[in-house]
């Protein structure tokens, strides 16, 4: 059995930029087995599989090389970009997801591809888990919590940029990842509000390079910091990644760009 397979450098304009998500649009789901297989092999961040339903709604499921995961922002706005391709005169795509629910997908006047997320705003915590604070060469100066990851909050964008992490620390966390963030204030990102990097040792590799599900997440907390709703927000890993959010009530609109990097066949036994 041959399966269409196409990788997406997404939240870039620039090839090999961003984070790299692999697509896959069957009529059928694969086997779930199948699925991490095919999954491992990529050894990407994410790979997504869309199946449509009679309805015109595209279910789709990601897979990092080591699990299933919940929720993922970039490898939906690959497989977005490439439903637009395919479809030139579509005007919006619906995408369901058991843990998110429908999420609708438009391509903005600007060209981006723009993701309708539901707000998941983290909640303050005073107890900081020991894992946390041994995992992290620089102690935070807050944190917060939400249902997929630690907010570690810094005071400078070096401690961002330079913190250093103990991965098999941070795995006691399981099943939360850990974003580090802080305001940007630097002539360097003066075109950002705020900078982050995200690490995910517990389910899926050491730094994430562009991860559009934690700005659910990131774009609440610091639009009540920074008391704005609109943000431009840069991930500050080795490849680099730009999100466009605005927080709207209980939903938390993301966009970026997105660039084609391979298409081709991968060839598995039926």
């Amino acid at each position: 059995m041959q399966l269409g397979i196409n990788i997406i450098d997404a939240f870039t304009d620039t090839l090999f930029k961003g984070n790299s998500a692999a697509v896959i649009v069957t009529d059928t789901w694969l086997d779930d087995n199948l699925m991490q297989s095919i999954a491992s092999e990529n050894n990407l961040s994410e790979t997504a599989f869309i199946v449509a339903d009679d309805k015109g709604v595209y279910h789709i499921r990601w897979f990092s090389p080591f699990t299933e995961i919940d929720f993922c922002g970039h490898a939906t706005l690959a497989s977005a970009f490439i439903l637009f391709n395919k479809n030139p005169n579509t005007k919006s795509i619906k995408f369901s997801a058991k843990a998110v629910g429908v999420m609708t997908i438009i391509q903005t006047e600007a060209g981006k591809i723009q993701m309708d997320f539901p707000n998941r705003m983290p909640e303050k915590i005073d107890e900081i888990p020991d894992s946390l604070l041994a995992g992290l060469s620089i102690a935070p100066a807050e944190v917060y919590h939400n249902t997929q990851a630690y907010f570690v909050i810094y005071d400078s964008e070096s401690d961002v940029l330079n913190v250093v992490r103990d991965n098999e620390t941070l795995k006691q966390l399981a099943p939360y990842d850990v974003v580090v963030t802080c305001q940007a204030t630097s002539e360097k990102y003066e075109d950002y509000d705020f900078i982050s990097r995200y690490f995910w040792p517990a389910n899926g590799s050491d730094e994430d390079p562009v991860t559009g599900s934690i700005h659910t997440g990131l774009a609440p907390l610091w639009a009540k910091r920074l008391a704005k709703n609109e943000l431009v927000a840069y991930q500050a890993s080795s490849r680099g990644g730009v999100l466009d959010c605005t927080v709207a009530g209980d939903r938390v609109l993301i966009s970026g760009n997105a660039i084609p990097y391979l298409t081709g066949f991968i060839t598995v036994e039926e």
